[in-house]
Order: structure tokens, then C-alpha cells, then sequence
């Protein structure tokens, strides 16, 4: 797989194709404006130069020319895979799903989805090719996290998934891990509990935030505390992805506290927005 498209070119999005273009691959990202192109292309070549400065690639410049960022879905066509990294809304998803289906031309081409919690059958069932849709899931910040779940779903080809494995591991030098077509899959089923057990400890006035996140970083040797990597993750991210653990299990630990729906709703998103539940640098 040496053409690769990537649709959205937000935070995930534009890491995916970072690693790629770093792997030697032809990348094409597809956003939905002119303006999200320009802001797309504009957090590509930000991270790559801030990689060259570090030492971690010789050429920010030679990692870009391999990138191109469109607005056309339609320049997909000729891809051999191509990921999904949009909103995690199943209706955007699904939507788009339909929409690859008939774009991308080769009927051995891989339709992939980097969902944190929306399971794979349906999206799968939405195009004419289930057997060839998957699951492929990176972590944030995509350059350094090593970790991508592979989550097949009932019907996908076992050829299929072991390309994928081929692709992350080879040619990305990503860890694989395989995972159940279940909500969540295997980290955020863990994750966001455990999350969404901190807000609820806060907003019941039980501990700081500061307080809350000091005592896992230092008690319990977590790299950062549960209320920061919420605000890491995106506070509008971690509410889609309890909801839809909650959706499907019912289980009560699933269920978003009203902090964080409020938050939500008035676009304390995080590190993204320069608020959550921390206040960020606008740079």
C-alpha cells in the first residue's frame, strides 16, 4: 500500500498523514473547505518543521512534497487505503462511508476507519465491500504514540486485517493490537470510565482538578492526570465516545456526568479552545 488517502486533516487526521509521508507514501488528505485545507496544511508543515528542529526527520520539506491536501474527495480514487478521521459522529461516518465506496476505484483497496468507539460493522454495511472495512486506530499525538488497535469487524477478510498489521508495523513501526468489533474497543473501554469517574469526582466537589490529577500522576506513575488528558483528548471527543459505550452496554459507568455535557455545550472543548478543565495558552 504505497497511496494512501486520509479524509479530515484536523489533529488526527494530519498526524496519520504525517506518519505516512515520514513512512515514504504518497498521501493525499481530503478536508471539507478551502479553509480547512489551509488550516490543515498549515498544522502539517508547523509539525513536521517542529520535527526537523528536533531531529527526528532531515527534511520537513522532502515529508511535504509527499503530502497534498485537497478539498475534492473525488482525488481519493487511486488510493490503496484510506483512513477516516473525521468528527466522531456515526452519521458523518457512515455518510462518508457511502460516499468511498463509490470513490475509491480498486476493489482491493481498504476502507479504514480511525473511530475511537463506533463499531466497524456499521460503517462496514453502508458500502459494497464490508469485507474489505476495518477499524485501523491511532493514538494522540500519532508521531509519538506507538500504539494502533486493529479492529475487524465479523466480516471483515483476515487478509485484509493482516495487511493492515503489515502496513502499521512495517511501515509505520506502530504496535499493533487486535481488538473485538465492540464500542470502545480495548483502551477507551478502559479509558473513559476512568475518565469519566475523575469528572464526576470533581463535580461533586470531592477534589480540585489539580488535586485529582496529582494524585494519579504521583500515586499511581501516570504520565499526566485523568481531567488534563481529558482536555487532551477533547472534551467533545470523550463525551461521543461515552455515549457510544453507553449506547451500547447500558452500563451506568458509560454515561457522560452532566459536567462534562455542559462543558460540551458551551464549547469548553479543551486544549483545542484554550479551556476545559484548565485554561491553556492560546498559542
Amino acid at each position: 500500500m504505497e497511496r494512501i488517502g486520509v479524509v479530515g486533516c484536523g489533529l488526527m487526521g494530519a498526524g496519520i498523514a504525517e506518519v505516512c509521508a515520514r513512512a515514504g507514501k504518497d498521501v493525499v488528505v481530503a478536508e471539507s473547505s478551502p479553509q480547512a485545507v489551509a488550516a490543515g496544511h498549515a498544522r502539517l508543515e508547523k509539525s513536521l518543521q517542529r520535527a526537523e528542529a528536533r531531529g527526528k526527520i532531515d527534511s520537513a520539506a522532502d515529508v511535504m512534497a509527499r503530502i497534498r491536501v485537497v478539498e475534492d474527495l473525488n482525488e481519493l480514487a487511486d488510493r490503496d487505503l484510506v483512513i477516516e478521521a473525521i468528527v466522531e459522529d456515526e452519521t458523518a461516518k457512515t455518510d462518508l462511508f457511502r460516499q468511498l465506496d463509490k470513490i475509491v476505484t480498486s476493489p482491493d483497496a481498504i476502507l479504514a476507519s480511525n473511530t475511537s468507539s463506533i463499531p466497524i460493522m456499521k460503517l462496514g454495511v453502508v458500502t459494497s465491500r464490508p469485507e474489505r472495512v476495518l477499524g485501523i486506530h491511532f493514538f494522540n499525538p500519532v508521531p509519538v504514540l506507538k500504539l494502533v488497535e486493529l479492529v475487524p469487524s465479523i466480516v471483515t477478510a483476515k487478509e485484509v486485517t493482516e495487511l493492515a498489521r503489515e502496513f502499521v508495523e512495517n511501515d509505520l513501526g506502530k504496535s499493533a493490537i487486535d481488538c473485538q468489533d465492540r464500542a470502545g474497543f480495548v483502551v477507551n473501554a478502559l479509558l473513559i470510565p476512568f475518565i469519566l469517574s475523575a469528572i464526576r469526582m470533581y463535580e461533586s466537589g470531592f477534589a480540585s482538578a489539580e488535586d485529582i490529577d496529582n494524585g494519579l500522576v504521583l500515586g499511581a506513575a501516570h504520565p499526566q492526570g485523568p481531567l488534563a488528558l481529558a482536555d487532551l483528548i477533547g472534551l467533545d471527543t470523550t463525551k461521543a465516545v461515552a455515549e457510544s459505550l453507553y449506547e451500547e452496554f447500558k452500563e451506568q459507568l458509560y454515561a457522560a456526568p452532566p459536567l462534562l455535557n455542559r462543558m460540551v455545550d458551551a464549547g469548553l472543548l479543551g486544549r483545542k479552545t484554550g479551556r476545559g478543565f484548565y485554561t491553556y495558552d492560546a498559542r
